[in-house]
């Protein structure tokens, strides 16, 4: 299979390769299942794929490799993974006794976790990060989050998405504590990643002026490549061949994810939103806005509404 099937969501890869997809629902964004209920049949070697998900894998008891890019990396008892959206990759199994996956969206930390997630965790831009084999305290630390995820994310609590969210800035505070506190992201990764990298975070700024009035209009490609001096066709082809979408794509995975956060804020008005969002008119963001969510923002406000 080419390099380039980008995959929405867990349970759209889990389809494509034949796995059972009931354990997986990804209708709030975020998924939490134990690998070994959907792995039965060793050795598995998955398809070739780019996620638009984020992903943390942690390996109680498992051994197999993950390839990133270019990249191979052994999976054996104690590894904590962390992946971001586009990057090629495909996975091994050898076996798996205890091993937990949790995915997430962009809209779903917007949205539980905090709107301006990447503030306190920008190693969620970085690119490829290397595995960790953590200690067996550092684990039952993690474990015991994780856990507590899954058991939430089971139940029926009427403040469910905000327990998860509250245990997922604990997850992602000790993330960045085992993973990340000597981390220098001027050091990481070649040209091409450097190049990603700025554009996430470029792309990121851009967004939270948007948000808060300090501009009106959203930038065009154009403007992400002279931001970093570079030809606009060049700024494409490296987005596009390191993270398997668009530039386009990512602009409109990123207004879809900022407008759905304010649409859970009832007391902005669909029309102030386009315009926060750069929309000259309100109509042509609610076709926007459907034609990527298959809703339109009245309907997703009142599907969402507290």
């Amino acid at each position: 299979m080419a390099r380039n099937l980008v995959v929405k969501d867990l349970p759209e890869l889990y389809e494509t390769m034949g796995l059972p997809v009931d354990p997986v629902d990804a209708s709030s964004g975020l998924t939490v299942h134990f690998l070994q209920q959907t792995f039965t049949e060793f050795p598995f070697v998955s398809v070739p794929f780019r996620p638009n998900y984020f992903s943390f894998l942690f390996i109680r008891e498992a051994f197999g490799k993950y390839t990133i890019d270019d990249q191979v990396f052994e999976v054996r008892p104690g590894t904590v993974y962390f992946t971001n959206p586009g990057n090629y990759r495909i996975f091994e199994w050898a076996s798996i006794s205890d091993t937990c996956l949790i995915t997430f969206n962009e809209a779903y930390l917007k949205e539980n976790v905090h709107e301006d997630v990447y503030r306190d965790f920008s190693f969620l831009l970085t690119e490829t990060v290397e595995p960790r084999v953590l200690s067996d305290d550092q684990f039952t630390i993690v474990r015991q989050l994780y856990q507590q995820i899954h058991a939430e994310h089971r139940g029926n609590s009427p403040y469910k998405n905000r327990i998860i969210g509250s245990l997922m800035v604990a997850l992602l505070l000790k993330i960045k504590e085992y993973f990340f506190q000597d981390y220098n992201p001027i050091y990481e990764g070649n040209r091409s990643s450097q190049i990603v990298k700025t554009f996430k975070r470029n792309l990121e700024q851009h967004f939270r002026d948007l948000v808060n009035g300090k501009v009106e209009v959203q930038l065009r490609v154009q403007d992400y490549a002279d931001l970093q001096f570079l030809h606009v066709n060049y700024l494409s082809s490296v987005i596009s061949s390191k993270t398997g979408k668009s530039i386009s794509a990512w602009i409109a995975d990123k207004t879809v994810a900022e407008a759905k956060v304010m649409l859970q804020n009832p007391s902005l008005t669909i029309k102030e939103i386009a315009v926060r969002l750069g929309f000259l008119e309100a109509p042509h963001f609610s076709n926007y806005f459907k034609k990527h969510t298959s809703q339109s923002p009245v309907e997703y406000r009142k599907q969402h509404a507290a």
